[in-house]
């Protein structure tokens, strides 16, 4: 292959190649009797490696860095990590039209742009005014992309759906202003514990991201009261997701 049809198979310029050439990023490759470079398959593999890299934001020195690291792997290993990088590229396009198609296909709210699986969660959920099961609402959104998945918001449906949740928000709500000796608090948390399936439990992946410092900003967000009653959930949670696993 020609410089200029090296370029346009990876997506850069004639130029950026020359560039990389200058500057020892990318070997210079055999010449023929009439001076014009002649690039290989292997050439072609790491050119797109290199304009990758430099898409995640790597500086050239870091991309150099990396490459050199990889120096003397065979190429069908070289190959394969591509294959896998485009696949992972693919997935992550599609997931983004997953999102358009349902933003789409509206209505559009402020809270825009959520995941589609979480946005049929909410619209399972039953209506309430309740301050509590709007809060809920929120943290959802928050952690969207973050600790949500589709697994996740399918185990939660059901319990979303559940009109016997409302009465646990009120008594959720009934709690604010009090104090977080409140006797109240004990037996919510139990029955709040006790109203999460085991299908979410199996749901959460054991290397899921975590958000540092969400929790205590959670809490910051009730009253003493209610802010103890979630603290106790959280802990409940926690022992009930580590004995399901240790078993």
């Amino acid at each position: 292959m020609r410089i200029g049809e090296i370029a346009a198979l990876v997506g850069v310029t004639s130029r950026t190649v020359r560039h990389y050439h200058h500057i020892g990023l990318l070997p210079e490759p055999q010449r023929r009797a009439n001076g014009y470079r002649v690039y290989s398959l292997r050439d072609v593999i790491l050119l797109a490696r290199i304009r990758r890299l430099t898409e995640l934001g790597l500086a050239l020195d870091e991309v150099r860095d990396v490459l050199a690291d990889d120096a003397g792997r065979e190429l069908a290993e070289v190959l394969g990590e591509l294959d896998a990088d485009l696949a992972r590229q693919e997935h992550e396009i599609q997931q983004r039209r997953r999102v358009l198609k349902a933003l789409l296909e509206g209505p559009l709210t402020p809270d825009a742009p959520l995941s589609p699986a979480l946005i049929e969660l909410l619209k399972g959920a039953p209506a309430t005014a309740s301050p509590a099961a709007a809060k809920d609402r929120e943290h959802l959104i928050l952690m969207d992309g973050i600790v949500g998945g589709d697994a996740v918001y399918a185990a939660l449906r059901p319990l979303a759906e559940d009109p016997a949740i409302l009465p646990l928000y009120e008594r959720l709500d009934e709690l604010d202003g009090a104090e977080a000796d409140d006797p109240r608090i004990a037996a919510l948390a139990d029955d709040l514990v006790a109203a999460v399936p085991d299908e979410l439990l199996a749901a959460i992946p054991e290397d899921g991201p975590t958000a540092t410092g969400f929790g205590q900003a959670l809490l910051a967000d009730y009253s003493p009261a209610q802010a103890e009653v979630v603290r106790r959930v959280m802990a409940q949670m926690t022992a009930r997701l580590h004995d399901r696993r240790a078993s």
